[in-house]
């Protein structure tokens, strides 16, 4: 059993940064891949980015692209999200999310998620 506790949200104006991190459970972290998730009021839940087990490879949706980015700490059993010039848009609940691969086909356990507002 894996649990996945986000921190890291908040209020923020457009063009602000925020870093989002998943602190998980459990010893078998390194085991899985990682990936963060994202859902809108009104809308479906969406992949947003996504890193292999080792941090060797990450995967992100094409609107975040140059914006966010993901990493990992193995040591400290942590997922990262570096948010940079944030837009109205990306207001959403963010997700943590464990899975056996970084195509996140299945995931196994999800986090209780963090609120990002942005602000035009």
């Amino acid at each position: 059993q894996v649990q996945l506790v986000e921190s890291g949200g908040g209020l923020v104006q457009a063009g602000g940064s925020l870093r989002l991190s998943c602190a998980a459970s459990g010893r078998t972290f390194s085991s899985y891949a990682m990936g963060w998730f994202r859902q809108a009021p009104g809308k479906e839940r969406e992949f947003v980015a996504a890193i292999s087990r080792s941090g060797g490879n990450t995967y992100y949706v094409d609107s975040v692209k140059g914006r966010f980015t993901i990493s990992r700490d193995n040591a400290k059993n942590t997922v990262y999200l570096r948010m940079n010039s944030l837009k109205p848009e990306d207001t959403a609940v963010y997700y943590c999310a464990a899975s056996s691969t970084v195509a996140l086909s299945t995931v196994y356990y999800w986090g209780q998620g963090t609120q990002v507002t942005v602000s035009s």
